[in-house]
């Protein structure tokens, strides 16, 4: 059949992007629209109200969902003592030397009594997770919602999933004595930076940073020295917050050191 302007019309209203919901109700009931963005828990949570929402859809209301969320986690994680926190790249591959570097630091970890504890994805998440199982230790996966559902990575002794991300944030800071932090983008930065604020106004003590590849790293840590730094934005004493290494034996070699017990 021959294209007209009538069949184009047509053809451009059947590709057209859905429109944008105007209230989390009208939101809800188009979830199930073929390629409608899903909203999850956490971008009802941060969307400023709406008046044509009901009670039921409101922020005082979510306090209770938010609530249990944060007992399932405390109940699931309370055996959780000697916890590290393995963050990085989803996106990184089974055959590049960060995987393989995260999956002997998960390993490693477990062997000297720690337990490994990822976002549950994959990437540098399941390498981790994956060590931690090589050597027969707990590890756990700490999962999230998102609008395109992030499958669980199968190298996990214990698995949770959270809808709101400052939950599961809070999670990875109340059951970690240490971080590692491999490659990563918008996400691993969140959670570097969160964890140095926290250390940096003594919200939490004795929590070793590990920054892992030196060649990733340097371009950030150079401008944290030469303007963060130079500006008097931070003390010189910050810089000694970060432990930057390619070692994954230094790695678990510094941990173990932070957090061993006094006089032990």
């Amino acid at each position: 059949m021959a294209k007209t302007d009538a069949n184009k019309r047509t053809s451009s209203k059947k590709n057209a992007k859905p429109k944008e919901p105007n209230t989390v109700a009208d939101a809800k009931k188009r979830e199930s629209e073929p390629g409608f963005w899903q909203m999850t828990d956490d971008e009802v949570l941060l969307r400023s109200p709406d008046p044509a929402d009901d009670y039921k859809a409101s922020d005082s209301w979510r306090v209770f969902r938010i609530m249990g969320e944060c007992v399932d986690g405390f109940d699931n994680l309370a055996t959780i003592t000697r916890g590290v926190s393995i963050f990085g790249s989803a996106r990184t591959r089974e055959t590049d030397p960060m995987y393989i570097a995260a999956r002997e630091i998960g390993r490693l970890l477990a062997e000297n009594g720690f337990e490994v504890i990822t976002g549950g994805g994959p990437g540098i998440m399941e390498a981790g997770n994956r060590g931690a199982v090589d050597a027969g230790g707990v590890s756990v996966g700490c999962n999230i919602e998102l609008p395109f559902e992030q499958a669980a990575n199968p190298y996990q002794t214990k698995s949770l999933s959270f809808k709101y991300f400052f939950v599961r944030k809070t999670m990875f800071i109340k059951y970690s004595n240490a971080y590692v932090i491999f490659p990563g983008g918008f996400g691993t930065m969140d959670e570097l930076f969160e964890a140095l604020t926290l250390i940096q106004t003594k919200k939490i003590r004795n929590f070793p940073v590990v920054l892992f590849g030196s060649a990733y790293w340097k371009g950030l840590l150079s401008w944290i020295s030469s303007t963060m730094l130079y500006e008097r934005n931070i003390s010189p004493e910050d810089m000694s917050l970060i432990y930057l290494t390619d070692s994954p034996q230094q790695t678990v070699e510094f941990i173990a050191e932070c957090c061993s017990p006094p006089g032990s």
